[in-house]
């Protein structure tokens, strides 16, 4: 029912209220509503926030915007868990009778009736209690203000509109007629959930080595993997994420670049998971053991990582599942197992799970696999391909690992339609891989930095990924370096969580075929050999300025948060303009977006998005070159994407 001050479209509300709004610890989040009544009168709004402990915190003001009739505050969280908040509307006698006296008083009309009323409002704020000293003596004085009749009216009413006085009003409220509308649910997740810079790589291929005579890869294993974290560590990441570490099948195995003929040598990709060696609690042999995966995470742990670890709920030909569950298969009408096809892709070695045949098996195992894993030290699951499976059984999975450990995170891997992909993300993926990938031109990257920062910003928190061993875009392979770096940069700025896959730093660009955004000699398929060491020596290689950006990550609390994105403008189309603040941290972002040539041009700045007043000028400085500017509305920008594509600045703020 609609209440006696209406409160309609609250936001964030998922599915109606249904699912949890997304929140973080330590992260500002908006709510809103649109609040009206009858006639002339004023109203006020204000959120209740409740937190999991059950105490509810000091109301939070909301402003009027400039949709008339939308209210909006900015509540923050500070604890972990469930959280609640409420919208409460009422009647505002004080600012009714301000806004009278203002009219009436100044004309004649009603003077000493104006004053006796306002006399009477003060003295109920008064009466409420809860003031300071000052703040008494303040309402005193206007109540004798009101009563003073040998003063001019003018002079009274002087007293009655001191900034002061209103700031004290507008603080203590006469509340008439409340409505509440709530409470609604919101959680909040560990600052992990928003933040990260994270680092994939195939541990494999870590300390891997190749003899030169006879061309044999021997596989690097979680003992050589864990001595390349101090090099991930030192380049500012804070999540290395695994593919999976399990027994690769033996049964189709595929060969290089995803051929069906694999020699005797050939490893396979890791996602045709299980063997006779074992399966998803399971490590390959050729990676070591448990204990080996323990030490990886100790060290991964020292060093300040966090270890993510590929949930990919599927199975080879040969996975003891097959054998032991084969209810958790689809049979086909010849007898033969159905294996995963994405037309025209086919996975021969991959057995897709049917969750309809035996959905509570399959509910106990995969909590029994993710508990083991859980105990082991991982608190990130990155999840492939999660809408293939169906979302009910998400949301069962991440309710029940939340329920006893509200820490563990889980990252959505669906590049798929949007309603799936919000749909992870209402019933409780913490993060989602995003189309940030095949956002290349300036326009559709300024939409979808507003959309996922303030349309779906309650639904999803994105990934941006600058490559995977899936998707090497066209712009990375036909770009050269400052495609890289234009990437990261953008990806690294323009989202509180970003990540790279290795060989990135490398500018590994090379395409199995034209057309194509898989790697030549994919590492989905064969170890790969990298000589790191001999690229930082000649040169050849990104990872001083990947440092550098997560330096800047670290130094800059704005360029941490989703929902504060401004687009700005400029007046070349490949030249992108955004800015980010944090309280009275404010980074701006331009960037060169054309990796062949050089752009001049000027860039428009909304300074008052900026907590800059028109017509002032301000010190920017550039966090990548070290330079300093004089700015101000309009500035002349070049950009040379050979030498530095983009400007990463930070305001100097004069007051």
């Amino acid at each position: 029912m609609v209440g006696r001050i209406p409160v309609m479209d609250v936001m964030p509300l998922v599915d109606l209220g249904r699912q949890s709004a997304k929140a973080t610890v330590g992260e500002p989040f908006p709510v809103s509503a649109t609040v009206f009544r009858e006639g002339h009168d004023a109203l006020g709004a204000e959120v209740v926030l409740t937190a999991p402990d059950g105490v509810r915190r000091a109301p939070v003001r909301m402003l009027a915007g400039e949709e008339p009739g939308r209210y909006t505050a900015w509540v923050t969280p500070d604890l972990v868990g469930a959280w609640t908040f409420e919208v409460q509307a009422w009647s505002d006698p004080i600012a009714t009778w301000q806004h009278a006296a203002g009219l009436k008083i100044p004309a004649g009309v009603d003077v000493e009736l104006m004053f006796t009323e306002g006399r009477l409002l003060l003295e109920q704020v008064t009466a409420a209690g809860g003031l300071a000293r000052a703040e008494t003596s303040l309402l005193t004085s206007a109540i004798k203000a009101c009563a003073d009749l040998k003063r001019p009216a003018a002079a009274r009413l002087a007293v009655l509109q001191d900034p002061a006085l209103t700031t004290l009003l507008a603080a203590h409220p006469v509340r008439e007629l409340v409505t509440v509308e709530g409470p609604y649910p919101a959680y909040a997740d560990r600052e992990r959930a928003l933040v990260g810079s994270w680092y994939e790589f195939f541990p494999r291929s870590e300390g891997a080595t190749k003899d030169p005579k006879t061309g044999r890869v021997t596989s690097g294993t979680l003992r050589t993997a864990a001595e390349r974290l101090d090099a991930v560590a030192a380049m500012g990441f804070d999540v290395v994420y695994l593919p999976p570490i399990h027994p690769i099948g033996e049964v189709n195995r595929k060969g290089p670049n995803n051929t069906l003929t694999p020699g005797p040598a050939d490893p396979g990709s890791p996602w045709a998971i299980g063997s006779k060696d074992g399966g998803h609690d399971a490590v390959h042999p050729d990676l070591g053991t448990l204990a080996d995966f323990d030490a990886f995470v100790a060290r991964a742990g020292e060093l300040g990582l966090e270890v993510a670890l590929d949930l990919a709920l599927q199975a080879a030909p040969d996975h003891p599942w097959v054998t032991t569950h084969p209810e958790f298969f689809t049979t086909r009408a010849d007898g033969s197992i159905a294996y995963a096809e994405n037309p025209p892709k086919k996975y021969q070695d991959i057995y897709p799970i049917n969750f309809d045949n035996d959905p509570n098996g399959i509910c106990r195992e995969v909590l029994r696999v993710v508990k083991h894993w859980m105990a082991h030290g991982v608190r990130i699951f990155r999840v492939d391909n999660p809408h293939t499976k169906p979302v009910a059984f998400w949301e069962w999975l991440l309710r029940e690992v939340r329920r006893t450990d509200p820490d563990v995170l889980f990252l959505a891997e669906a590049f798929t339609k949007p309603a799936m992909m919000r749909g992870l993300g209402a019933i409780g993926f913490h993060q989602s891989y995003t189309y940030f990938t095949w956002r290349t031109a300036k326009w559709e990257i300024e939409e979808y930095l507003l959309e996922l920062s303030s349309e779906t910003d309650h639904l999803m928190r994105p990934n941006f990924f600058v490559n995977t061993p899936d998707i090497l875009h066209a712009f990375l392979q036909y770009g050269g370096p400052a495609a890289f770096k234009i990437r990261a940069a953008l990806a690294a700025t323009g989202s509180p969580t970003w990540g790279v896959y290795a060989g990135y730093e490398l500018f590994e660009h090379v395409a199995v075929k034209p057309g194509s955004e898989e790697y030549l000699d994919s590492e989905k398929f064969q170890i790969r050999v990298r000589d790191w060491e001999a690229a930082t020596a000649e040169g050849r290689t990104l990872a001083p300025y990947l440092t550098r950006l997560n330096e800047i990550r670290r130094q800059h609390l704005s360029l941490r948060q989703l929902r504060n994105v401004v687009v700005h403008s400029s007046d070349d189309e490949n030249v992108l303009v955004f800015s980010k603040s944090s309280g009275d941290d404010t980074v701006i972002v331009v960037i060169n977006l054309d990796p062949h040539g050089t752009r001049e041009t000027t860039v428009h700045l909304d300074l008052p998005a900026l907590g800059i007043e028109w017509g002032e000028s301000f010190g920017v400085h550039d966090e990548i070159t070290g330079q300093d500017w004089s700015w101000s509305q309009h500035n002349y920008v070049r950009l040379d994407p050979h030498h530095e594509p983009a400007h990463i600045l930070t305001v100097r703020r004069t007051r």
